[in-house]
C-alpha cells in the first residue's frame, strides 16, 4: 500500500510549511507582513522600514537606521558594472528581466556567495541585504544601456524608491511620484507562497546560495501568468481606446469567455486590497488615463453582473499598478522589473527563513505512463564489446 498523499493540482490549498513572514486571507480581502496589515504599512511606513520588518522581524525604532544600512549597498561593484554592457548587448528584448538573472549571477560570483548550508545567519542576512539593495540598480543600469544611455550612479541621499526612479529617468522624481511608487513597492513585497516565492524556498531547501535562490524565483516571475500582467492590463486600456468603445469591446470578450487582463485573482474572492489602495493613489495623481481606467473598471463590473450573474471578479493589483507606474514615468517594459525590485525582499526573507530548516523539499509525483516494466525493443543497444569505427571517407 502506498504511503503517498494525493493533493490538488497546483498544490492549491495545501499547507507546505510554517512561516512567520505573513499570509494572504483571500476570502477576507486581507494580507499581512508579520503581525501588521500590509496596506497599513504601505500607508504609514517607508519601504526601508518594511524591508527591516521582513528581514529582521521587527520595525526599526530609528526611522533612518534602515536607510543608512541600505543606501551604500545600492552601488554596483566595479566587476559587475564591467559585465553589464555585454549582458545588455546580448539581450534581444527590451525587457531587462533576463539580463537581471545574468547580472545577479555575476554579482553572486563577485560577492563570493557561499551556500546557505555553509553560512551563519549573520552572513546570510548580509548577503540578502546586499542582493536586495543591488537589484534595482542593476535593472536601471541594464535598461539605460539597452536604450543607448549611460547608467546613472546611485545617490545615497535619496530614498530607495526615489533613487530607483532617478537611476532610470535621470531626474529626481517629485515627492508624490516617489511616494506613489514606494507605496506600490511596499504593497508587493510579499504575497504568500506564490510560484516565485515557493521556487525560492525550494532552492533554499537544497542549501544553495541566495543568488541561486533569487535567480530561480526570477525565472518563475518571468512567466506571463505570474509577473507579466501590469503592462498587459495597460495594453487592454490601449486596445479599448476610449470610453465610448468600452461596452462593445468588453461585451464581446466576456461573451467569448476571454480573460480581461487586470481582473481576477487566484486567491482573492473579494476586492484585492492592493488594487483598492492603488486606485486611490491613481486618483490622487489624476489625469485622463485615470478617469478612463475607472470608467472601464465600472463597465467591466456592470457587464459581468449582466452577462455572468453571480460571478465575483474584481480588479487585481496589476490593473491600477500599470496606471500608477505609467503616470510616475516608468516605461512599460519596466513594470514587471519594478515589481521584482520589491518582491526580491520578500523572496530573501523567505530564503532566510527556509535556511533555518535543514529538511530538503522533496515531494512525490504520480506516474501515469505505460505500465512498467516493458521488454526493450530488439536492437535498442549495441553489444557491450562492440567498438565504434567511423565511416571511411
Amino acid at each position: 500500500m502506498s504511503d503517498t498523499i494525493t493533493v490538488p493540482r497546483g498544490l492549491a490549498g495545501v499547507v507546505v510549511t510554517d512561516t512567520t513572514i505573513g499570509r494572504v486571507r483571500g476570502a477576507e480581502g486581507f494580507y499581512h507582513y508579520r503581525q501588521y496589515s500590509a496596506i497599513d504599512l504601505a500607508e504609514h511606513r517607508t519601504l526601508e522600514d518594511v524591508w527591516a520588518l521582513l528581514v529582521d522581524g521587527c520595525l526599526p525604532d530609528d526611522p533612518t537606521a534602515a536607510h543608512r544600512e541600505i543606501a551604500p549597498l545600492r552601488h554596483i561593484p566595479p566587476a559587475v558594472a564591467a559585465a553589464l554592457p555585454g549582458i545588455a548587448a546580448a539581450s534581444t528584448s527590451p525587457d531587462p528581466m533576463g539580463g537581471l538573472r545574468a547580472a545577479l549571477a555575476v554579482a553572486g560570483l563577485a560577492a563570493g556567495a557561499r551556500p546557505l548550508y555553509d553560512t551563519s545567519p549573520a552572513e546570510r542576512r548580509a548577503q540578502a541585504m546586499a542582493l536586495c539593495a543591488l537589484t534595482p540598480s542593476l535593472l536601471a543600469a541594464l535598461f539605460r544601456l539597452r536604450a543607448g544611455l549611460e547608467p546613472i550612479e546611485s545617490r545615497d541621499d535619496l530614498s530607495h524608491a526615489a533613487n530607483y526612479l532617478y537611476m532610470i529617468t535621470g531626474e529626481v522624481p517629485s515627492a508624490p511620484n516617489a511616494r506613489a511608487i514606494e507605496r506600490y513597492l511596499i504593497a508587493t513585497v510579499d504575497h504568500g507562497f506564490n510560484a516565485s516565492t515557493f521556487t525560492a524556498r525550494v532552492i533554499a531547501s537544497t542549501g544553495a546560495d541566495i543568488y541561486a535562490c533569487v535567480g530561480g524565483a526570477l525565472g518563475a516571475l518571468s512567466g506571463p501568468l505570474h509577473g507579466g500582467a501590469p503592462s498587459r492590463a495597460l495594453d487592454t486600456l490601449d486596445a479599448i481606446g476610449s470610453a465610448d468603445r468600452a461596452d462593445a469591446w468588453l461585451r464581446a470578450r466576456i461573451l467569448n469567455g476571454e480573460r480581461i487582463m487586470g481582473f481576477g485573482h487566484p486567491v482573492y474572492r473579494t476586492e484585492d486590497p492592493r488594487s483598492r489602495m492603488l486606485k486611490g493613489i491613481a486618483r490622487s495623481l489624476g489625469g485622463e488615463l485615470v478617469d478612463f481606467a475607472v470608467a472601464v473598471e465600472d463597465r467591466v463590473l456592470s457587464l459581468l453582473a449582466e452577462l455572468k450573474p453571480g460571478r465575483e471578479l474584481h480588479t487585481n493589483v496589476e490593473y491600477y499598478a500599470g496606471v500608477v507606474m505609467h503616470l510616475c514615468g516608468l516605461p512599460r517594459e519596466m513594470f514587471t522589473p519594478t515589481f521584482a525590485t520589491s518582491r526580491v525582499i520578500g523572496w530573501c526573507a523567505n530564503v532566510l527563513e527556509q535556511a533555518e530548516d535543514s529538511k530538503i523539499i522533496r515531494p512525490d509525483s504520480r506516474y501515469v505512463g505505460p505500465r512498467p516494466p516493458q521488454p526493450l525493443p530488439a536492437g535498442a543497444a549495441p553489444p557491450m564489446d562492440q567498438v565504434y569505427s567511423p565511416p571511411r571517407s
